[in-house]
């Protein structure tokens, strides 16, 4: 992706921070890394959600380099690192208002 990310506003953070906390991690980076596979993995996860949780079994302490490099590299949000625990966020286009919208109707 190499359109640029529009910037995400504190509430909107706060919002995705919340819905992520009901979430399991759908993707690990194990011993193999972040290989263009595991990018091409992250990017098809997009295609079906707008908030990922990538777990680290591997590579945990460059966690927060590789997390902001992910972002860059999917064209998402990096919304935090908690523990071993990254969570992307991507909003899709096709779609209406996307999680940002639905979750403050909760």
């Amino acid at each position: 992706m190499d359109e640029p990310v529009a910037a995400l506003t504190n509430p909107e953070i706060q919002k995705l921070k919340t819905a992520a906390q009901r979430l399991k991690p759908i993707l690990k980076i194990g011993k193999n890394g972040v290989t263009p596979q595991f990018i091409q993995s992250l990017d098809a996860a997009f295609a079906s959600h707008e908030l990922v949780k990538v777990r680290f079994d591997e590579f945990k302490d460059e966690k927060k380099i590789l997390a902001r490099d992910l972002a860059t590299k999917t064209g998402s949000h990096l919304i935090t690192v908690l523990g071993n625990v990254a969570v992307f966020y991507r909003r899709k286009v096709e779609r209406g208002e996307g999680v940002i919208g639905s979750v403050s109707r909760l």
